[in-house]
């Protein structure tokens, strides 16, 4: 899969949720249209897979943590960055979201969990703060940031 085939398939979602409040609503919707056992969900970890195989998803490590920026906030993806991080049994930076954060979060190893939460998707209503925190193993996380904004913070 290729950077743009990648968005490509993040658009179909993000044009689904362009201009909703970031809220439990939002969470609810998102797990009902595209579940754990959806082909949705297996086309966005088998994409994800295959960046990293590739070199393009993943390609920074810090902290035990692999990361990156996938897709700048733009018009491609209605206002929302996408960023994909693979963490495992550990916790990441502290940060806070000015205008919300949503996750999709996809276990590797079948226990693992993204901040006490397994397979499917987390809505953090902006103003939230957090450091993200994977345990029973490993996970990725695609994040969707409303104009890219993330505040990393020393709390």
């Amino acid at each position: 899969m290729e950077p743009a085939q990648f968005t490509d398939l993040i658009k179909t979602i993000t044009r689904r949720i362009a201009g909703k409040p970031l809220d439990a609503d939002l969470e609810a919707e998102l797990n009902a249209a595209y579940p754990t056992d959806s082909a949705a969900f297996r086309d966005v970890l088998d994409a994800c897979r295959a960046g990293i195989a590739a070199g393009w998803i993943c390609n920074r490590e810090a902290g035990g943590i692999r990361y990156g920026r996938v897709v700048k906030s733009g018009p491609a993806t209605h206002g929302f960055s996408v960023d994909v991080v693979e963490m495992s049994d550990v916790a990441g930076p502290h940060h806070r979201h000015p205008n919300g954060e949503i996750d999709l979060v996809m276990p590797l190893d079948g226990n693992s969990h993204f901040d006490g939460r397994g397979a499917g998707w987390m809505v953090y209503r902006p103003g939230t703060a957090h450091r993200q925190t994977v345990s029973g193993g490993k996970a990725l996380i695609l994040y969707l940031l409303p104009d890219g904004a993330i505040e990393f913070t020393k709390a």
